[in-house]
């Protein structure tokens, strides 16, 4: 006599949902559903116990990703407020306190800015520039000569093509760092008070400015010039941890003091491009400035040289800064006339090339 197979799970469910729903239409109606929704259950259960080691890979990679994510800022805080060296960490574990997480909305950022109490290393300081560190344009025209470097702008009638290619055009922000092997000529400004740094290319179309605002009797004071990236990062590291003493965690200091001061890799600065720029008679980096005789003069008159405001009121969601009505940056004179004609950003003109 044959032996019978002994019937799964499976057909045994299906054999008896069958049975039930041949006495009659209504059970037909109703098992119907159940029959869909139990080869569902048992295909997908059979189809996990043959992908096990597959899904396994899956849940090992996301915990790994999850664990490595929660160390990508390396800033940790030991109890007197200083960062620890990640080399460190193991001896001064003990003394390791996390800032607590809460919500900054804009109203509170401009009030933490414009605090005066702030840490000694910033009662010197102005947005990250030593008060006594600005040039003025009086001092700057007397010892500095035209070096012929800058490049000439197209002709009357010709019209302007433009690369995204052409060093004047290089767009930095946090989505752009500067590529590593980044070079350009170093120019020397000269001063009374020392030498300024910056792209030997801009400095006749710097001078022409200056010398252009001083002749209707505005003169203007030129300071954080070129920057290195040793010093780009001491300056966002400061107001890192100027957020954080006023209880922020790390992470919400970060996102917010990244909308002040460029992440170090992202600062046109490092470029020898920017300039922040104020006058002899209102010397500070606030949006004040451009109520002043200067910040307006600048606003209508810079391009003409070269120069755009890179970071206008109203524009923050696309350049990723809030507004600096002080900060210049050089694109060249027919680049930057129509940036500032049509109203755009960089970040807008870059994406049409």
């Amino acid at each position: 006599m044959p032996m019978q197979m002994k019937m799964s799970v499976e057909e045994r469910f299906r054999k008896k949902v069958t049975s039930i729903a041949r006495k009659n239409d209504f059970c037909r109606i109703l098992m119907l559903p159940l029959l869909f929704a139990g080869l569902f259950w048992f295909h997908g259960i059979a189809y996990l116990k043959g992908n096990v080691k597959r899904f396994s890979m899956l849940i090992m990679t996301c915990l790994l990703f999850t664990v490595y994510s929660s160390f990508s800022f390396p800033m940790f805080i030991s109890g007197d407020g200083t960062s620890l060296d990640m080399n460190d960490v193991s001896e001064e574990a003990q003394d390791i306190v996390l800032a607590e997480e809460i919500r900054i909305d804009p109203e509170e950022l401009k009030r933490i800015e414009d605090e005066t109490e702030v840490d000694e290393d910033w009662l010197l300081t102005v947005h990250g520039t030593d008060i006594e560190t600005k040039y003025s344009a009086a001092d700057i025209l007397e010892s500095t000569q035209p070096n012929g470097a800058g490049e000439g702008r197209v002709a009357d009638g010709e019209e302007a093509e433009f690369s995204q290619d052409d060093w004047k055009l290089i767009l930095i922000n946090s989505r752009h760092s500067i590529p590593d092997d980044y070079e350009f000529p170093q120019g020397d400004i000269h001063t009374m008070k020392g030498t300024m740094h910056c792209d030997a290319r801009i400095i006749d179309d710097l001078l022409d400015m200056l010398r252009a605002a001083k002749e209707q009797g505005i003169t203007l004071q030129i300071c954080s010039p070129y920057r290195d990236e040793a010093y780009q990062e001491h300056l966002f590291d400061q107001k890192i941890k100027k957020y954080m003493s006023r209880g922020m965690s790390y992470m919400e200091a970060y996102r917010l003091g990244s909308q002040v001061v460029n992440v170090p890799g992202a600062s046109e600065h490092q470029l020898g491009l920017a300039l922040d720029i104020v006058m002899d008679t209102y010397t500070g980096l606030d949006e004040g400035f451009a109520d002043t005789e200067g910040g307006k003069w600048l606003a209508q008159n810079s391009y003409k040289y070269g120069f755009i405001l890179r970071y206008p009121e109203g524009k923050e969601y696309i350049t990723g800064i809030s507004y600096e009505p002080w900060h210049f940056r050089y694109v060249g004179v027919d680049a930057a006339t129509v940036i500032t004609e049509r109203g755009i950003t960089l970040e807008e003109f870059w994406e049409e090339l």
